[in-house]
């Protein structure tokens, strides 16, 4: 049941986060590492200015990273990221006492952070009927 809840509050987070996302990408994207990236790691990538250098790969959500929400606050860390049944890489994160699952695909990392456009209360507005 743990997992149902975690999965659904995940989904609702991605559903109410892609309008979101697609306010933002009108963002600039003259740099070529950006229009590279997009296809690769989906529609957050958006959400964070490319810095990185043309050559160097999209750096990966890995478990311990700390999250960010969209105002650059951080809100918890990655606890794990695996396969879901599908093979589609989950990140579970850890915020105060909630877990949820979102798709890798919809996280940015930047400067050894994980990125996830959408605000802390946003995502305890999300999680309410979900329990730990």
């Amino acid at each position: 049941m743990r997992s149902f809840l975690t999965l659904g509050a995940a989904t609702i987070a991605l559903a109410f986060a892609a309008p979101a996302l697609a306010q933002t990408a009108s963002a600039p994207a003259a740099d070529p590492a950006a229009s590279a990236q997009a296809p690769a790691s989906g529609a957050a990538a958006t959400t964070a200015p490319a810095t990185a250098p043309a050559t160097a790969a999209a750096a990966p959500v890995t478990a311990g990273q700390p999250v960010k929400d969209n105002s650059g606050a951080v809100i918890g860390s990655v606890a794990e990221v695996k396969p879901d049944a599908s093979g589609k890489s989950m990140a579970t994160i850890k915020m105060d006492d909630k877990t949820f699952a979102v798709d890798v695909a919809n996280l940015a990392v930047r400067d050894g952070a994980t990125l996830i456009n959408a605000s802390k209360a946003e995502i305890e507005g999300m999680l309410g009927g979900a329990k730990k």
